[in-house]
């Protein structure tokens, strides 16, 4: 995001609390009406995706046997980009052999973690295998990840809020906010 010793603080709300709430909730109505009648295995990554994850099984009706289960992955690189190595940190508890797997992330910017996890639990022999993202940036997509269901398209800025943070900040936040250099 900045170098080190910049100081950030919140700039304007992106999306409201209210625009997130109806968003998820329509996704939701989507993973329903597909997976009606059907076990399926939820798999938020760590941390970002923990609240997102939250709300949206929430919202997903008693029709379908919800399972969660988290993955954690780290990127490698210098303090400002990402080499695209992506590497585990800590695995599904799930078996997915056999199973519908939804991953669920809170951002996607360049599509490497979106692609390299598609293709671990792809080797894994799922029933089936879909992405959920809430916020999108398509232009720091550096490869194409497939969105199976999606929540906003936001310009190429620094967010925070409803899971998302700088430096451990702001993650609490039911807004998702600008982030602005001071």
């Amino acid at each position: 995001m900045g170098e080190a010793g910049d100081a950030f603080r919140l700039g304007q709300v992106l999306l409201s609390r209210d625009e997130i709430k109806r968003r998820v909730s329509e996704i939701a109505g989507e993973i329903e009406r597909e997976y009606r009648g059907r076990e399926l295995i939820v798999v938020g990554i760590l941390k970002g995706a923990s609240i997102f994850m939250a709300d949206l099984v929430r919202c997903v009706g008693d029709s379908v046997d919800v399972r969660m289960d988290y993955m954690a992955v780290s990127s490698y690189g210098d303090a400002s980009t990402s080499s695209g190595v992506v590497k585990i940190v800590k695995d599904m508890d799930t078996f997915a052999e056999d199973r519908n797997v939804i991953i669920v992330e809170d951002i996607m910017d360049t599509g490497l973690t979106l692609y390299y996890l598609r293709d671990i639990i792809m080797g894994r022999n799922p029933e089936s295998f879909k992405t959920c993202v809430l916020l999108e940036k398509p232009d720091r997509k550096k490869i194409e990840s497939e969105i199976d269901y999606r929540g906003f398209v936001i310009p190429d800025e620094f967010v925070v809020g409803y899971g998302l943070d700088y430096a451990g900040k702001w993650r609490h936040l039911p807004d998702i906010w600008r982030v602005v250099k001071e």
